[in-house]
């Protein structure tokens, strides 16, 4: 029996991961759910039906909302202890579980993906910001090898194609990308993309950030980064394919010129559930492919002009941490921009492309390439969302 908690519990991530463990209760019991606390009631529900003795939640002007809900369902101040604020999050992380399951969006799921592994719990990761801005801060907070278990579905797929060779064996690492609901589309076409355009997303249910950075392609920029981290590749080695179907999840070529690819129906349950049970796999967690029907994978080129997200995230990759903290937060504003329908669709690039350039000779030529500490990290994310916030703020003049 595997104890796990749930950062982003009430996110797609954290209710897909509550569904695999719903259907293996003898496999695994939740000790915590932490959550921002936009919805306390799906909060409560979830204490209520897996017996959590602890939740967290980062706003603290959630917590009247989250007990009255909690009341409701049956459970009171002796049956689960709330905390709030960021610091609570952290502490619930670092608590000690066998697992935690971080489905945290944005730079925000570091402190609490470091205290987890501090505190010798297994990560598997949902969060790629933790590692695109964090860098080496991550990393240096493991305690023992092979401690973070990868759930991003283009990353577990290559994770799980790495057992058929050696670290030293691999030629390229090969990402798949759906291409998202504007695949095809010349820059020309983009001018009036709309937020509800962009979050209708071809093949995955996702968050609203995750479902945007999908169709500008950002998603694939932040996961060349991931993996080129993870699992030690320079990125000259690691290519992006357009696969529309979303069934072939990653490739890994080797030197002898074999390629392992990772299939499956597009499900986040799979890669969610070998993130909690790794090295072994539970049964009946998500649907095979049917060999016995036609069906056709296609594959196609990445439009570098049409989609620029990728080449800036190669871009901050070759230059610095700081670089790829900087293209994250300034991205994460742009979205949130656009969402709030402050920002067109190709401002996004605009402003993000904008920020580092404004930021480049000072990332050059700070103190050094890696991050100090957390506080070092969250000062150049300050940096780089004012400067996107500024742009932003152009655009609407």
């Amino acid at each position: 029996m595997r104890t796990v908690i749930l950062l982003g519990s009430t996110g797609s991530i954290g209710t897909q991961g509550l569904d695999v463990i719903s259907r293996h209760t003898d496999d695994f019991t939740v000790t915590g759910l932490a959550a921002g606390g936009a919805h306390t009631r799906l909060l409560a529900e979830q204490a209520a039906r897996f017996h959590v003795p602890a939740i967290a939640v980062s706003d603290p002007g959630a917590v009247p909302a989250l007990r009255d809900d909690l009341a409701a369902v049956g459970l009171g101040p002796r049956d689960v202890t709330v905390t709030a604020g960021p610091d609570a999050v952290v502490a619930l992380a670092g608590s000690g579980a066998d697992v935690v399951l971080n489905g945290i969006t944005g730079s925000i799921g570091l402190e609490p993906a470091i205290a987890a592994l501090q505190a010798g719990s297994q990560l598997a990761l949902a969060n790629k910001e933790s590692v695109v801005a964090g860098g080496h801060l991550l990393f240096d907070a493991q305690i023992r090898p092979d401690q973070i278990n990868p759930v991003d579905s283009e990353h577990s797929a290559v994770w799980q194609c790495l057992r058929a060779g050696t670290h030293s064996e691999v030629s390229r690492l090969v990402i798949t990308a759906s291409g998202g609901p504007f695949r095809g589309w010349t820059r020309d076409r983009m001018g009036s993309i709309t937020p509800e355009q962009a979050l209708n997303h071809p093949t995955w249910h996702m968050g609203p950030v995750v479902t945007i950075n999908s169709s500008t392609l950002m998603n694939k920029g932040l996961e060349v980064i991931e993996a080129s981290r993870l699992f030690g590749i320079d990125q000259a080695h690691i290519a992006v394919t357009v696969h529309p179907q979303s069934v072939v999840h990653s490739m890994v070529e080797f030197r002898d010129g074999a390629t392992i690819a990772q299939c499956s129906p597009p499900d986040m349950r799979l890669p969610i559930a070998l993130g909690l049970s790794a090295p072994d796999r539970m049964p009946d967690v998500a649907a095979h492919c049917d060999w016995t029907r036609a069906a056709t994978w296609t594959f196609e080129p990445l439009d570098d002009e049409a989609f620029p997200s990728v080449a800036l995230a190669r871009r901050c990759l070759d230059s610095s941490e700081r670089h790829t903290a900087a293209l994250n937060a300034a991205n994460e504003q742009a979205v949130h921009a656009f969402l709030a329908h402050r920002l067109p669709y190709l401002g996004i690039f605009d402003v993000v492309r904008g920020v580092l350039d404004d930021m480049d000779d000072r990332l050059a030529s700070a103190s050094g390439p890696r991050f100090e500490s957390v506080a070092d990290m969250l000062e150049c994310e300050r940096e780089a969302r004012a400067l996107a916030d500024a742009r932003i703020a152009s655009y609407a003049a």
